[in-house]
């Protein structure tokens, strides 16, 4: 069976996914692009935007791990839109005619509309479902290779409370948000489903990884 993979999702010190304030000018809020300016640097991130150069360490390493393997991919509607995309029948999320995804992408939303075929091999579905009923959804599609759980942070904390994600990586990195949207919320006892493993990274990040443990 395949495996639901969680790649590049960066929290702050104090645990938070994404800042306060989202809008169509800020997507993560006051936070800005703070949580991913280590991404940025990689060439795994030069390569996604067309870009020369970028470094090939231990971060490049980690975020280069995103791709490969996945047939389908879950988001929340946090992830796909500004607050009050639904209302906007054009809006067809951030990226473009051509989505960074290239497969079946499900969008968790009360909101639903008809599938979008984008360029490159993604189409977006819209889902009002739980997320046992999405996964599900996710792996008819992705047949015999792996769902990845892209976000935001309240899917991913959801997925994590209904023990449904295989393989999390986690980046820490070094700032304090004090609001906004944190992961941790109610998953005490969690790390007893996983083991563990962090990587401390000279840009001043850490990958914290975790692997569901076989009982």
């Amino acid at each position: 069976m395949s495996v639901t993979r969680v790649h590049n999702f960066s929290i702050s010190l104090d645990g938070f996914g994404t800042g306060e304030g989202l809008s169509l000018d800020a997507p993560f809020g006051h936070a800005g692009e703070r949580l991913h300016e280590w991404m940025f640097a990689t060439r795994f991130w030069g390569e996604m935007v067309g870009q020369p150069g970028g470094g090939r360490g231990v971060d490049n390493a980690f975020a280069q791990q995103h791709g490969p393997g996945i047939g389908a991919e879950i988001m929340g509607a946090g992830k796909f839109g500004y607050p009050g995309w639904h209302k906007d029948p054009e809006w067809q999320g951030w990226w473009g005619p051509n989505p960074p995804f290239h497969t079946p992408t499900f969008v968790l939303t009360h909101h639903t509309r008809e599938p979008i075929d984008m360029a490159g091999g993604t189409t977006f579905y819209f889902l009002d479902t739980s997320p046992a009923e999405a996964l599900k959804a996710a792996r008819e599609a992705a047949g015999e290779l792996d769902v990845r759980i892209g976000g935001g942070v309240t899917v991913v904390r959801d997925f994590l409370a209904a023990r449904l994600i295989d393989h999390l990586h986690v980046v820490v990195v070094p700032i304090l948000l004090g609001r906004g949207v944190r992961l941790w919320d109610g998953l005490e006892g969690i790390e007893d489903d996983y083991q563990i493993e962090a990587t401390a990274s000279p840009s001043g990040v850490t990958h914290l990884t975790f692997t569901r443990s076989v009982r």
